[in-house]
């Protein structure tokens, strides 16, 4: 890698998904016969840094494993795709999250997540990595850690300058119908990337369509966010700023399976955002790296490179 690749740090939790696809996703009480499995890495901090890393960056993942033979695992496949895990901890008395995930023909997913030892992520192991942060073009944080170390990751990266895009997913530590109002500092990111639901939620708007996503992403700009990224799957994104919206649409890709797409998109978004100052052209990067995804089974290993998802700018703009 170059030495001046754009720099990354990717704050997330990490799991080991058992991915299956079948004809359809079972109802209670119902079994179904599997047709393929994948069995990989996964979770926001693994497929966002691995994104990165494809996209040419120098990466460094800040995250929690579990003292297994899975943890260790987890380290030897990042080391593959080049991403540095200095800082994936290892909490030797709790297992690596696990997700348990059923796919069916058209692309649609269910899952059953456990946390594992992404509950045990603390404000001093992100502390730790101070150094490497504070040298970095982009932390990029995924919302579904416990609260005190995302809010630790924000306010050191302010501290040094550092570009902050936050996903601000439901911390670890809330249960599901459980609502928490978001710290302060969530929205003093340079970008929050979120879908339209967990936007409207946010702020309290009805999530009914695209008109709705720019009075949303208004909103979390008047909070003082910098800029809003509101995905919207097939409609395409909102993307907001205190010099407008803007609406990118989507890429017509034939679906196979939408596992990681958010994560692509975030990454590839990190990675162009790293070195692009237009936001809109790094949103396009970003979108074209979310649609790549879906047209492969798995995750980590249907990740798009740099090169693929410019081959797809390109045929776009031909069009």
């Amino acid at each position: 890698m170059k030495a001046n690749s754009p720099k990354i740090v990717v704050v997330g939790s990490t799991f080991v998904d058992m991915a299956i696809r079948c004809d359809h996703i079972p109802a209670a009480g119902q079994s179904v016969a599997g047709s393929d499995l994948s069995y990989t890495i996964t979770g926001p901090g693994p497929n966002q840094a691995v994104e990165a890393a494809l996209c040419g960056c120098h990466v460094h993942l800040v995250s929690k494993v579990g003292g297994g033979s899975f943890g260790q695992t987890v380290k030897n496949n990042l080391a593959e795709y080049n991403v540095n895990t200095d800082f994936l901890y290892t909490a030797t008395v709790k297992n690596t999250g696990t997700i348990i995930t059923l796919v069916n023909s058209e692309g649609e997913n269910a899952s059953c997540i456990f946390s594992g030892a992404n509950c045990d992520l603390r404000a001093d192991d992100v502390e730790a990595a101070e150094q490497v942060i504070s040298e970095a073009n982009v932390c990029l944080i995924h919302g579904q850690l416990p609260q005190e170390a995302i809010v630790t990751a924000i306010r050191l990266a302010k501290i040094h300058g550092v570009k902050v895009i936050l996903n601000p997913a439901r911390p670890i530590e809330i249960r599901n119908g459980e609502s928490s109002d978001l710290p302060l500092e969530y929205f003093s990111a340079d970008a929050l990337i979120l879908n339209l639901y967990e936007a409207a939620k946010i702020t309290e708007h009805s999530a009914a369509n695209i008109s709705e996503a720019r009075f949303i992403g208004s909103d979390l700009i008047a909070r003082g966010v910098s800029t809003a990224v509101i995905t919207m799957g097939k409609r395409g994104c909102m993307v907001v700023d205190r010099t407008g919206a803007d609406h990118i649409p989507a890429f017509e890709i034939e679906l196979v399976d939408q596992t990681g797409t958010g994560d692509a998109f975030a990454g590839a978004f990190a990675a162009c955002s790293a070195v692009e100052e237009d936001i809109r052209k790094a949103v396009k990067f970003a979108s074209a790296a979310g649609a790549l995804v879906c047209t492969k089974f798995g995750s980590i290993e249907a990740l798009p490179t740099r090169g693929e998802i410019i081959e797809l700018l390109q045929k776009e703009d031909v069009q």
